[in-house]
């Protein structure tokens, strides 16, 4: 089939450059806009208690959690500005699309609202609407209300001006990330190929997947909520993906124009052979983050619709329009550096052998190696994103750090607790508010029977908090730990039915949500896995070789992000970031997606081309070694360009963005040198022929559905000595 495709793109190689300039142009035309159609945030589960008590609050209510902070400062004490405090108040009630403002000099100068030394005050909203709506008011609110004015300075904070700025910082990363990576790895391109033409290839794929994705992404949008991190995934999985795929094919190309084939032949062997590599590669991939649709949060969501989509794209593109382009180049392309030695001498085919000759100690040394640097991940602490994943410059995180430091409550942490059927009466939920007051790190508790501080009732009712039968309670917290009191708050045995919500509840069961799901969708993938490998390879055994190497691996860099980002080690060499002492629990997930996807990616290209030579009639040794031989250095470029992409995520202002442009170079290099280059033929070598193996029924179905090279006439045998 793919020698097919092969001849029609190469009939009509001009058509399918055309349509590949055009649609990346309405690619890049979309994506002018995309980050207007996309939301930041995507870390709650909005099925979970939490989320259930936020719908009810907006729609029985007409409430929200408090999303917009103002931090006004007043040089002489905001006691001496009440009329343009108070103004500033009825100033931002007047807003279309905000509610429920509080401030210190409507609330009756109330303490819990001023600064320790009396110089700055809060002004609490909430703006409505869905994440569209609120990231486009804040936005305006923001221009008009931040700055100095009327012997007042004005800072806006709040969950809102949190997730605008993430949007935006999100857009700066990617930005800025695409300005470095292009031309350090065109620089890289031509080391490894010897050659501008042959590196320009690999770019000329990655310009038009990015472009492609972006306008898919645009379209996905349109019909769903995308988290903004999708954009990030396509601009930076698109160009590693595209670069891999393009190295993979142009290298067979210029094998095979070594061995003294036309152009036009050498692409027909090349689509059969390295283009069903590619194939295979990106259902790989795509499986491996297609298991982050299992997961109810939106970023972690949209991180497996962009990984999905970016894959298969990024194959199709390598198979089409990079085809049409090696039949423009033509013999040009093989100018340069070889692609490989045929004389058995390589690096690769040398480190094989060593292995190979001392395969039990080797593979002991470098286990234990990774399971040492694997141990801080026995001490991993999981946590939820805040204002102090960005940059110090971020004006959220200003409010919300002078908030904590001088303010003696958190009103705009406060959790809600929706009632919507009291059964009792009055008594009934005043003694269960009351209740509620007595736990640790509660400030104090308001309903509709009053406000209730230790026990005791402090101050009469607002009739806001009752509508349509139902009731809500509001709980403000001290400075403990937020999650320990969600808990507290729902062990608290009610006579009635309660949902508790807050931005501590939302975090709670999001967390909740990620390790409940985690289970099912590791299981999926792993089974999916097995099966896919086993059709590339034939082998029973080799598919779970390949699934304990990459879990291998894994674990030491999950330990290294433990140590670094936990810990705070190295953080002056990464431009700096806060130290919270715990990890976002989402990093963990989406990591271990696009690591174990990338890993399996590679384990993909070698063991393709071990099954190839092995097919040749190769012992299992001599397969191992000629296999690493020939895409061993084409592997391992693969591995630093795109790990070089990678590190563009380490220049974000987001902490946690710079947690993946450490984690995935780790994992991939882990995983090309010491998985690859070493345990893979180690363990290969203890197997022996019995690594291939598979029962007679399997063999069979290997024989009819697998999926294998497929190169036209022998390779040279290189010999091996590790037998």
């Amino acid at each position: 089939m793919l020698k097919r495709l092969a001849g029609t793109v190469l009939r009509r190689r001009r058509a399918v450059l055309v349509a590949a300039l055009v649609l990346a142009l309405i690619g890049g035309a979309a994506a002018a806009t995309l980050f207007e159609r996309t939301k930041g945030g995507g870390f709650d589960d909005p099925g979970a208690e939490s989320g259930r008590a936020a719908t009810a609050l907006r729609d029985v209510f007409g409430q929200g959690r408090p999303n917009l902070v103002l931090l006004v400062t007043a040089a002489g004490g905001v006691d001496t500005r009440d009329a343009a405090g108070a103004a500033l108040g009825r100033r931002l009630a007047a807003e279309p699309g905000v509610v429920n403002v509080t401030s210190y000099w409507n609330s009756g100068h109330a303490p819990q609202l001023r600064g320790a030394k009396g110089d700055k005050a809060l002004v609490l909203a909430t703006i409505t609407g869905d994440d569209t709506a609120v990231d486009k008011r804040v936005g305006r609110l923001a221009e008009r209300y931040a700055g100095t004015g009327d012997g007042l300075e004005v800072k806006v904070g709040g969950y809102a001006m949190l997730q605008h700025e993430m949007n935006r910082q999100s857009q700066k990363d990617a930005t800025t990330g695409e300005m470095i990576v292009f031309p350090v790895t065109l620089v890289a391109l031509v080391v490894v190929f010897g050659s501008v033409v042959a590196a320009l290839l690999p770019l000329a794929v990655a310009f038009v997947t990015m472009l492609l994705g972006m306008g898919l992404m645009w379209v996905l949008a349109s019909v769903t909520d995308l988290s903004v991190l999708a954009v990030n995934a396509v601009t930076l999985l698109g160009l590693g993906l595209a670069i891999d795929y393009s190295l993979l094919i142009v290298n067979r190309y210029r094998e095979e124009l070594g061995r003294g084939r036309e152009p036009g032949e050498a692409i027909r062997v090349t689509m059969a052979s390295a283009g069903r590599t590619v194939v295979f590669s990106a259902i790989t991939v795509a499986v491996a983050l297609g298991g982050l649709a299992l997961f109810p949060l939106l970023a972690v969501r949209s991180l497996a619709y962009a990984g999905v989509t970016t894959a298969l794209l990024a194959a199709a593109v390598s198979l089409t329009v990079l085809p049409a382009l090696l039949s423009v180049f033509g013999a040009r392309v093989g100018a340069g550096r070889r692609p490989a030695r045929d004389d058995g001498a390589g690096f690769w085919r040398r480190l094989a052998s060593f292995v190979m000759r001392r395969p039990v100690p080797i593979a002991t040394v470098v286990t234990a190696a990774l399971l040492l640097l694997g141990t801080p991940f026995l001490g991993i602490k999981l946590g939820f994103p805040d204002e102090r994943v960005m940059p110090a410059s971020s004006s959220a995180r200003q409010v919300a750090t002078a908030v904590r430091t001088e303010f003696g409550s958190a009103e705009q942490d406060a959790l809600q607790v929706v009632v919507a059927h009291p059964a009792g009466g009055r008594e009934a939920l005043a003694a269960y508010a009351a209740g509620l007051s007595r736990l640790p790190d509660v400030v104090r508790v308001d309903t509709v029977t009053g406000a209730y501080a230790h026990g005791a009732q402090v101050s009469p009712g607002r009739p806001g908090f009752a509508a349509g039968g139902s009731v809500y309670l509001s709980i403000v917290p001290g400075p403990g730990d937020a999650g320990r009191l969600v808990r507290d708050v729902r062990a608290v045995p009610a006579p009635f039915g309660v949902m508790v919500g807050g931005t501590a509840a939302v975090n709670v069961d999001a967390t909740a949500a990620l390790r409940d799901r985690l289970p099912y969708a590791v299981g999926a993938v792993a089974i999916v896995m097995v099966v896919l490998l086993f059709l590339l390879t034939g082998s029973l055994l080799l598919p779970l070789l390949a699934l304990v190497l990459s879990a291998l691996s894994l674990t030491a860099t999950f330990g290294a992000l433990v140590w670094i980002f936990q810990y705070g080690h190295l953080n002056g060499m990464l431009g700096g970031f806060t130290v919270t002492g715990d990890i976002a629990a989402t990093i963990p997930v989406m990591l271990f997606a696009l690591a174990f996807g990338l890993a399996m990616d590679y384990q993909v290209f070698l063991l393709s081309r071990i099954r190839e030579e092995y097919e040749r009639g190769g012992s299992a040794t001599t397969a191992v070694a000629v296999g690493l031989e020939r895409i061993g250095r084409i592997v391992t470029a693969a591995a630093v360009l795109i790990s070089l992409v990678f590190l563009a995520f380490t220049a974000s202002g987001i902490t946690y963005m710079k947690a993946f442009g450490v984690g995935l170079p780790l994992a991939v290099l882990m995983d090309a040198t010491l998985v690859r280059g070493v345990l893979l033929p180690a363990a290969m070598r203890l197997g022996g022929r019995a690594t291939w193996w598979a029962p007679a029924p399997l063999r069979r179905l290997h024989a009819r559905f697998g999926l294998r090279e497929d190169a036209e006439g022998p390779a040279p045998r290189i010999p091996v000595s590790a037998e």
